[in-house]
């Protein structure tokens, strides 16, 4: 295949998503978590006390959207919410030992379905797939937006 008859990365990465989302879902009922919860517990669990508006930035969501998701997870003792000794209006958030046992088996479950997807690759493919997707995920919030955006040499409206 010539490299201008590659399909778009959206169209190929859309159908495996909207897949693997499918496949978590059921995983996630299992705990009683939704995908909000499930991002919420995985970043604390990553940093164990963040504010409100912190947590919302590197999981990308309003942090407005994110307060019923925070206070299901309260609900079930899945994380804690004290104030902030140094900002009344602000809350510091953790993790809970349950909250992290609750992520730690829908993690375990979540790779095991994954495993059985990436194995369909040869080894090396695989590396490389991983690989791929961990340095483009990495990329700061809006960044990975900035250089797709940016101009590409060679397209009719790049500069001279």
């Amino acid at each position: 295949m010539e490299p201008d008859e590659r399909r778009d990365l959206a169209a190929m990465l859309y159908p495996l998503v909207r897949a693997l989302i499918e496949v978590e879902m059921p995983v996630l009922a299992t705990q009683d978590v939704s995908m909000w919860g499930y991002s919420v517990l995985a970043a604390l669990d990553r940093t164990p006390i963040r504010t409100q508006a912190a947590l919302a930035e590197a999981i990308g969501a309003d942090k407005t959207r994110i307060i019923g998701t925070l206070d299901a997870l309260q609900e079930a003792g899945l994380i804690s919410r004290t104030p902030d000794p140094d900002d009344r209006r602000a809350r510091l958030l953790a993790i809970t030992d349950e909250g992290r046992r609750v992520r730690r088996s829908v993690t375990a479950d979540i790779r095991a379905r994954e495993e059985r997807l990436l194995a369909t690759l040869p080894a090396a493919d695989r590396r490389g797939f991983l690989r791929a997707l961990t340095a483009l995920s990495a990329l700061p919030p809006g960044e990975l937006e900035e250089i797709a955006a940016g101009p590409v040499s060679g397209s009719p409206r790049s500069p001279a």
